[in-house]
């Protein structure tokens, strides 16, 4: 028996001195030193802190400096999540802030191009620890990938006149997106550690990952953070509204402190203080429609309307590829009747109902995919192009523009028939994480999965997505309104919807009139 005893403590021995040989060495951040884990040919960190944990005084308040520490920190597990309704795979803690990185090189130096990804979930969910936004498969094609944290929902987005009178600028909210600020920040200052170029970083993301990224191209606090901006499903450039609609998310500071103040009192608090004593847990869910989960134009991390931004050349300019997928509406409560559906546009398009509705037309009984295309082109289809138009036309950098439509063919009769590729659809094929052994993935799922994935590492690389193997993707102008379509192979094609755009670009347009404000007040 002590034989066996002992032997078994020479084998534990033996197979912890294997798993340290496969360690990488640690690497040295401004925080200390930290100890990742080789994985398939790659250096991976994971949960290394970027700023201070947010939590008592620093709830509500912009992101602070990490603190250092002694000796090697394990940098081998992933951070919890944000808090929020949901529970990402890593758990939820007010301490959320951090992040993490798959690296290729060998040593420090290398400078290899970064990409920096950005969860989505409606400012309101994610975490970094989505087994869907793992960065392997990317890392492998030679960048270095990394995916920062931010706080989301009422932590990462409450503003409310104490708070704005707490700081110097007299703003509030955007916590959430100085938290990514804070973690590009750190890229910056540390990525050459892990051999990567802190003069080549792409930020990516989708959906409220993907918006977050169009507001960071047009924050002057991104200035020389950025370098690349890939937009999946994102853009903002709809005008505020004091009640928020989709594509119309904004508000002013002023409205957003209304709505924090009303939060503040419903909850039966009278003040800040005595709301930063509450567990972050426990905190009271905030009401619809309260739009306190989302980011707001306070004039300084979003100067203003991010049309106008872009209209003045006030934005950071750098190549951006941008796209979506083809029935993003089915993704978000899509009306039930034809009736529901005339009623919803008439009363949130007033004068333009009518011709939004020649435009997207309702059919009869259930609406076809025609009417779920407006909700698709009001939260995200018009976004994307009028981002291109600007970025092509007024910037000095190209745009790239996408389409994403790769689903299963239903067949007629099917509930799904007619369906397209939902809202979502495309970041497993991004990171290429389908699944080949799942009998639905098809070679041509894996075909684009490839062919995207590729594309994405060459604009890291290059500013421009083209590169040997793939077909050519020219770039997006009004001259040249070429798009690239992932629909069973990739190919190019027109802008989908051209026509229907331009009838909802009219009621945009109109809504920053005097009469268009006035409309929604």
């Amino acid at each position: 028996m002590m034989k066996i005893t002992l032997l078994f403590a020479l084998w534990a021995v033996f197979a912890a001195g294997i798993v340290q040989g496969q360690q990488p060495d640690p690497v040295r951040v401004e925080g200390g030193l930290v100890q990742g884990t080789s994985e398939e040919g790659l250096a991976v960190y994971r949960g290394i802190p970027f700023a201070a944990p947010p939590v008592g005084e620093l709830r509500w308040r912009a992101p602070q400096p990490a603190a250092t520490w002694s000796g090697v920190r394990q940098a081998t597990n992933f951070a919890p999540g944000p808090i929020q309704g949901a529970r990402p795979p890593s758990g939820t803690s007010e301490d959320c802030l951090y992040l993490n990185v798959w690296t290729p090189a060998k040593s420090a130096g290398e400078r290899i191009p970064v990409l920096v990804w950005i969860y989505g979930g409606g400012f309101g969910a994610g975490a970094t620890s989505e087994r869907t936004y793992s960065g392997e498969k990317l890392a492998k094609k030679g960048v270095v990938l990394v995916s920062i944290a931010y706080r989301v929902g009422q932590l990462g987005f409450l503003a409310h006149p104490e708070l704005s009178a707490e700081t110097t600028n007299h703003v509030s909210g955007n916590y959430g997106l100085l938290d990514m600020i804070a973690g590009l920040q750190w890229v910056k200052k540390n990525i050459a550690a892990f051999g990567g170029d802190p003069g080549k970083v792409t930020i990516f993301g989708e959906s409220a990952g993907g918006i977050a990224v169009s507001m960071l191209c047009a924050s002057p606090l991104a200035k020389g953070l950025i370098e690349g901006a890939i937009s999946q499903s994102g853009g903002s450039f709809g005008p505020p509204r004091p009640a928020t609609m989709p594509g119309e998310n904004l508000k002013r500071l002023a409205d957003a402190e209304r709505s924090g103040a009303t939060y503040v009192k419903n909850a039966g608090f009278a003040s800040i203080a005595e709301l930063r004593k509450i567990a972050a847990d426990k905190l009271p869910a905030a009401g619809r429609g309260m739009g306190m989960s989302w980011p707001i134009i306070d004039g300084w991390v979003i100067p203003n309307d991010q049309y106008k931004l872009y209209e003045a050349g006030r934005f950071n300019d750098t190549p951006i590829l941008v796209g979506y997928n083809s029935d993003e509406g089915a993704s978000f409560s899509p009306p039930r009747t034809s009736e529901d559906y005339i009623a919803g546009v008439t009363n949130r398009y007033g004068p333009f109902a009518e011709s939004l509705l020649k435009a997207y037309p309702a059919g009869s009984g259930t609406p076809p995919k025609t009417a779920r295309d407006l909700a698709r082109d009001s939260a995200f289809g018009w976004h994307t192009w009028i981002w291109a138009r600007l970025q092509s036309r007024v910037g000095k950098s190209k745009a790239f523009y996408y389409h994403f439509d790769q689903h299963p063919v239903y067949p007629e009769g099917s509930p799904r028939f007619g369906s397209g590729s939902p809202h979502g659809a495309d970041v497993a094929y991004v990171f290429e994480h389908l699944n080949p052994s799942n009998p639905q993935i098809t070679k041509a799922d894996m075909d684009i999965s490839e062919a995207m994935s590729s594309y994405w590492v060459n604009f890291a690389k290059h500013g421009d997505p083209n590169g040997e193997g793939l077909p050519a993707w020219p770039a997006f102008s009004d001259a040249n309104p070429v798009v690239m379509y992932f629909a069973q192979t990739p190919h190019t094609g027109p802008v989908p919807s051209a026509e229907s755009l331009k009838s909802l670009d009219a009621y945009f347009a109109w809504r920053r009139t005097p009469e268009g404000e006035a409309f929604v007040k």
